[in-house]
C-alpha cells in the first residue's frame, strides 16, 4: 500500500513532501512516517506551501500524496520542485491503486 512504499523512498531520502489535506489522515499518516524515520516530513496543500529552506542542505526529495490528493496538485508540485533545480523524478514503484476521486470543485473551475 501507499505506506509501504513511502517506507522504501525514506530508505533513500533526506526528506519527504507529501501532497495532501491537512484534515487528510492518511496525508497525516504519511508524514508521520516520515517523522518517525528521523526524516524530515512537510504535508502541503500545493507548491503555494513549498519552503526553499527545506530543501537547503538534501539531496533527495520524496515526493507521495494522500490518497484523494488530486493529481493536478502532485504535478504542480514536482514542477515547483524542478524550477527550483530538482532533477528528473525517479519513480518507486508499489502497487497501483485503481481509487478515483472527484476534483475539488475549486479545481474543476480552473
Amino acid at each position: 500500500n501507499r505506506q509501504d512504499s513511502v517506507k522504501k523512498l525514506l530508505a533513500e531520502c533526506d526528506i519527504l513532501i507529501v501532497v495532501g489535506s491537512r484534515a487528510s489522515s492518511n496525508s497525516n499518516r504519511l508524514r508521520e512516517l516520515a517523522e518517525r524515520a528521523g526524516v524530515p516530513g512537510y504535508l502541503v496543500d500545493g507548491p503555494q506551501d513549498l519552503r526553499r529552506e527545506w530543501f537547503e542542505g538534501k539531496r533527495c526529495v520524496g515526493l507521495t500524496a494522500g490518497a484523494s490528493a488530486p493529481e493536478v496538485l502532485v504535478r504542480a508540485v514536482l514542477d515547483q520542485l524542478r524550477a527550483w533545480g530538482a532533477e528528473v523524478p525517479r519513480e518507486v514503484s508499489g502497487r497501483e491503486e485503481k481509487v478515483i476521486f472527484g476534483l475539488p470543485r475549486e479545481l474543476r473551475r480552473a
